[in-house]
């Protein structure tokens, strides 16, 4: 199991302790990486990105979000990310999308490290349903007291 399967898990059981009802998907050969229905009951689907780097937009590829909102207009579609500075869920359903933009992306190959050029969305922060950012000034940790 890959270090991003684990996160998509750890995230999916997180928001289950959130009265939502989601499974990972895990190998399925998905477009998404969770399913399942929010805290109100409605059907959803989670794509998740765990990023290493900070950007003030988070990057969603125009065919993945063409992708989703294929799916049933009933589905909640949520694009979730992880950065180093919080975490972003956005409900597309929602998101007035922005002007597309070409980017150089990784080809969706494990073989192939070369860029292309893909159409892409850069959504801003406050365009997100639900925002938790981390605390810049913890430098403390969670654990002072085992220091």
């Amino acid at each position: 199991m890959s270090i991003i399967d684990k996160y998509e898990k750890a995230v999916v059981g997180l928001l289950n302790l959130d009265y939502w009802d989601v499974k990972w998907c895990g190998r399925e050969n998905t477009f998404y990486d969770a399913k399942g229905y929010t805290p109100k009951g409605l059907p959803c689907v989670i794509e998740m990105k765990f990023r290493n780097k900070y950007y003030e937009t988070k990057l969603i590829e125009k065919a993945k979000y063409d992708r989703l909102m294929s799916l049933n207009p009933s589905i909640v579609k949520i694009y979730f990310v992880n950065d180093p500075k919080g975490n972003y869920m956005y409900w597309l359903n929602k998101v007035k999308m922005p002007d597309i933009e070409q980017k150089n992306c990784p080809k969706t190959t494990m073989w192939d490290n070369t860029k292309i050029q893909k159409e892409t969305y850069m959504l801003r922060e406050d365009q997100a349903s639900i925002i938790n950012w981390y605390d810049d000034d913890d430098t403390e940790g969670c654990w002072p007291h085992l220091k």
